[in-house]
């Protein structure tokens, strides 16, 4: 296989013409394996975009180039992203739905002069890895914050927390310890738990054993958050009045059939909910339902993404089509829309999204179906995690 080199194609695009008739968007996410729903989410979300908008900027067509990385592999992302760069000749990289793959792959962006736009992946020191790095998705910082506040507003004193031993988990962790602990409450425990753990019955004795009165957890959206509701009904836990408190990631729409009655009452914050009622959000959900096929797999992933494809649209036609990715991101520093979740900003100094972030809980409506419910908003969120990482 021929070795290519991010100069080189640097040197060969200089060289060209300033225009593009086609104007390609390489996409990196798991389209297969365990979280392929999640790229099923993100194609969704550009499909509906494309539905809403067309595919053109003026007189430049967007072409989208997906890449699949099943499960979190860093070299893999970070290959695939130079394939994209190199060889498709991208002007712009975007999705990718796990944290160690966005962070592999920030380093090609300066040389490759590319930006990246992030439609999942929520660790907040992504938007500092490289200054070509602009985020349309949420952090777990921003998602899990104000949580804490709903826990210690409903009596709760002393909570656990139950991680995933990964970056955004470690995140969500943190967010919610310093956030509960300013609100006057105390973490008296905090558990890590590897990815791959798919036995949570030992974690719920510890939970029962700790005297907690809630416990906060964060695990990736998909399989493992049904398992974990599961033991957390079965062992007890919710019959003993322990509160169960997380992240939008746990109750994405997809899970809910899935997880049933045991799901009703749960309670999480998050940025985005299909239920969420406005025109907006009315005409991308009937656009993304259609683009995913089955209504029931629609979920956050698919917002990310659409409002991805908008913040691209937005740097095309800064730039004339041209390939300028300083430029591209200057121009969309400060760009303000409403989203299909809402009123959202790109944060001119973070390049992060500032956004409503909703408490919501699962209920049944009249049709039978479940969904998550919004029931509190906390207006314009920010990233408290950039903020941390500067201590």
């Amino acid at each position: 296989m021929k070795k290519f080199t991010l100069a080189f194609a640097v040197a060969a695009l200089a060289a060209g013409v300033a225009h593009a008739d086609t104007i390609k968007v390489g996409v990196v996410g798991p389209f297969s394996g365990p979280f392929a729903l999640q790229g099923k989410n993100f194609k969704a979300g550009i499909d509906a975009f494309f539905a809403l908008n067309g595919k053109k900027v003026g007189d430049h067509e967007i072409e989208v180039v997906y890449r699949d990385v099943p499960t979190a592999n860093p070299a893999q992302s970070k290959s695939l992203a130079q394939e994209l760069i190199v060889r498709e000749k991208v002007q712009y990289l975007a999705g990718f739905y796990f944290t160690p793959d966005a962070m592999a792959a920030t380093p090609l962006l300066q040389q490759g002069n590319v930006p990246m736009v992030v439609m999942n992946a929520a660790t907040s020191a992504i938007v500092t890895s490289s200054p070509y790095v602009v985020r349309t998705s949420f952090t777990t910082w921003q998602t899990a914050s104000p949580i804490a506040k709903v826990a210690k507003d409903a009596g709760v004193a002393k909570a656990i927390t139950l991680v995933s031993d990964y970056g955004p988990g470690v995140d969500a962790q943190t967010a919610f310890k310093t956030a509960f602990e300013k609100e006057g409450g105390s973490v008296v425990e905090s558990i890590r738990m590897p990815l791959s753990t798919n036995d949570f019955a030992p974690m719920m004795q510890r939970v029962k054993d700790s005297g907690a009165q809630a416990l906060f957890v964060f695990l990736p959206s998909g399989p493992p958050t049904l398992a974990f509701v599961k033991a957390y009904n079965e062992n007890g836990l919710k019959a003993a009045g322990i509160k169960f408190l997380a992240t939008g990631d746990l109750t994405q729409e997809s899970d809910l059939p899935a997880l049933g009655e045991a799901g009703l009452g749960l309670t999480t914050t998050f940025h985005y909910a299909v239920s969420h009622d406005s025109p907006e959000n009315k005409a991308f959900v009937a656009a993304a339902e259609k683009a995913i096929g089955n209504p029931a797999e629609l979920s956050f992933p698919a917002v990310g993404a659409f409002d991805g494809m908008y913040v691209i649209s937005k740097m095309i036609e800064a730039t004339k089509g041209k390939q300028d990715a300083k430029n591209a991101v200057e121009a969309v520093k400060g760009l303000s829309w409403t989203s299909p979740r809402g009123p959202v900003t790109i944060d001119p100094d973070s390049r992060h999204i500032t956004q409503n972030i909703y408490l919501r809980e699962v209920a049944k409506g009249s049709d039978g179906k479940y969904y998550n419910k919004e029931i509190q908003t906390f207006e314009k969120q920010g990233d408290p995690g950039l903020a941390a990482l500067k201590k």
